[in-house]
């Protein structure tokens, strides 16, 4: 492993200029390495990606312990995502076949019948599928609505550059029939569960709404611009739902962003630092609404996110309170041992780096009682207000903070092979790469932060000066995100469940009850999709070494409202 690069860079949070140069080596070392790595795993003519159809991404040339041969909508999504701003920024303008043929297999795919449906019956929601483009039909967690909304957002970018270059009759012939089918599935089915983007929570998903809401604004505006108007109408009423559905996702008393409605965890989870660099528009500012990196929300939520892992991990160990650590998905994770992820850690630097940027361009930065903790790390002194680029706090500030990002890609350097080869993970005490071999995701995610710290940001999507509805609608099934609350005292090692009398409270059975979350204890949370306009009946109960007890009669009873979001706070009984 490099542990020669950056002993000294990490854990420390202010640096001399001189002394991020380890960075810079690593960042000149990885990232030919990290592009040849993405490239090898698409096919046909990628090294690793023997049998793969052209332009099918493969997740890992991994056959076992885990298998990852296969090809995810979502990774490929977001790795041709970055092949398709290098193309269209002039950085790699031989990309452009390797870019048809991935929208090819990407057209292919969506007429694959498969487990969750055909095209016109919610097929677009197969997650994943088999590297030669037919279905995958072993058991899975299935439906994952973020896929269509990410591949609409790559291609999209595509054909902007092409009508830009006035290529017009193929964006309309070619490519709008791929876009309209997953902008149509977006705005069908974006409030009904889905499975997150770990494959493990069958619920809603903060990632996949703030995505969601992403493609049908783009969506939108393309759609206007090559003439195709009449789903202008349906696609705004859509995304302004999933804009007022995505607040829902804070919690303000915690100060961060629950990642799921459902599951049962925390919610702290790197999904909500890789939707602020998914869902990056420079020209928002730090909009909180849609939670860009620089928002105060954003920045709360990173600090919880982080801080969660800094005593769980081995690796960690002895690493200042304020200096970057390695983070994985989430806390709670046992996948191959709950290690730290190269992606996970390199996406708290990207959205560092994002933060800088905009504040760069605005000429200062504001500091709320939301974000005051985050900027607390670096300066103790630090007060709500806006300060000037000129001022020497956003100085000191920016500074810190630039190599706070730097500490991160740090992480990653010294737990990176001599080879430069990115697997999955890396072991949570020893460092040592684990999991699956050559990920595609975590060479992307390499380079799209090295290019976040160049100053590279993308093009506006149209997230600025939107207006969160004061009431939302739902779409699909019309769902409501309930958050139940409950006041109860326990002892160590005893959970609070809940059940009622819906499928989403788990038809009163103890053993699939709902654990919720002691995040604000003696509070007990979780946050369930239930039924709208309906009546539901539910109690708490309490599970410890094996024995259930459950709250005395007569069962609690709320009627969820016609849409949004609603709050429940109870006391034991």
């Amino acid at each position: 492993m490099r542990l020669t690069l950056l002993a000294s860079l990490v854990g420390l949070t202010v640096r001399a200029f001189a002394q991020s140069s380890p960075v810079d080596a690593y960042i000149a070392s990885e990232s030919p390495i990290a592009k040849a790595g993405v490239l090898a795993n698409i096919g046909p003519d990628g090294s690793k990606s023997h049998g793969a159809k052209p332009g099918v991404v493969v997740a890992s040339p991994s056959t076992e312990d885990p298998n990852y041969l296969y090809t995810w909508t979502r990774d490929s999504s977001l790795v041709f995502k970055l092949l398709i701003d290098q193309f269209t920024s002039g950085e790699d303008t031989a990309l452009r076949g390797l870019i048809d043929d991935f929208t090819q297999a990407e057209a292919t795919l969506q007429q694959v019948p498969n487990p969750s449906g055909d095209v016109n019956t919610g097929g677009l929601g197969e997650p994943k599928f088999n590297i030669d483009e037919t279905a995958f039909t072993g058991p899975w967690g299935r439906p994952q609505r973020d896929g269509p909304a990410l591949r609409a957002t790559s291609i999209i970018t595509y054909a902007n550059w092409l009508l830009d270059n006035g290529n017009t009759t193929y964006v309309q012939n070619t490519l709008w029939p791929i876009i309209q089918l997953d902008l149509d599935y977006v705005a069908t089915y974006w409030n009904e569960s889905t499975f997150d983007l770990w494959e493990e929570i069958d619920s809603s998903s903060f990632f996949t709404t703030a995505v969601q809401h992403r493609a049908l604004r783009e969506g939108l505006t393309f759609a206007n611009r090559i003439g195709q108007s009449s789903v202008v109408s349906g696609y705004t009423t859509q995304a302004d739902n999933l804009l007022c559905f995505l607040q829902s996702y804070w919690n303000p008393s915690a100060g961060y962003i629950t990642a799921n409605t459902g599951g049962g965890r925390s919610g702290k989870d790197s999904n909500t630092v890789l939707t602020s660099i998914h869902t990056f528009d420079p020209a928002a500012g730090c909009d909180a609404a849609t939670f860009q990196p620089c928002s105060d929300k954003a920045l709360s939520n990173l600090k919880v996110y982080v801080d969660s892992f800094r005593s769980l991990y081995g690796i960690n160990s002895g690493i200042a309170s304020n200096a970057a650590v390695a983070t994985g998905r989430y806390p709670e994770d046992v996948y191959m041992g709950g290690n730290p992820w190269y992606l996970s850690t390199s996406a708290v630097a990207e959205q560092l780096y994002d933060a800088l940027y905009v504040w760069d361009k605005l000429g200062g930065l504001n500091v709320t009682s939301t974000s005051l903790a985050f900027f607390e790390q670096f300066s103790s002194s630090v007060s709500p207000g806006t300060y000037d680029a000129s001022s020497s706090t956003y100085a000191s500030l920016t500074s810190a903070i630039k190599a706070f990002a730097d500490g991160f890609l740090a992480v990653n350097a010294k737990y990176t092979p001599s080879d430069g080869a990115l697997a999955e993970q890396y072991d949570r005490n020893t460092g040592a790469p684990v999991s699956a071999v050559d990920l595609t995701w975590s060479y992307a995610a390499a380079l799209t932060a090295f290019a976040a710290r160049e100053g590279k940001a993308p093009k506006s999507w149209g997230a600025a000066g939107l207006t969160v509805p004061k009431t939302c609608s739902g779409g699909g099934l019309n769902t409501v995100a309930v958050t139940f609350n409950v006041q109860a005292t326990t002892v160590y090692g005893e959970n609070i469940y809940i059940t009622g009398s819906v499928n989403a409270l788990a038809n009163w059975s103890p053993d699939n009850a709902l654990i919720l979350s002691a995040a604000n204890y003696p509070t007990w949370s979780v946050t369930v999709n239930l039924p709208a306009n309906t009546a539901i009946q539910y109690k708490y109960i309490r599970k410890y070494n094996g024995q259930v007890t459950w709250e005395s009669d007569p069962n609690n009873q709320i009627t969820t409202p016609s849409g949004g979001s609603y709050i429940q706070n109870d006391v034991w009984r």
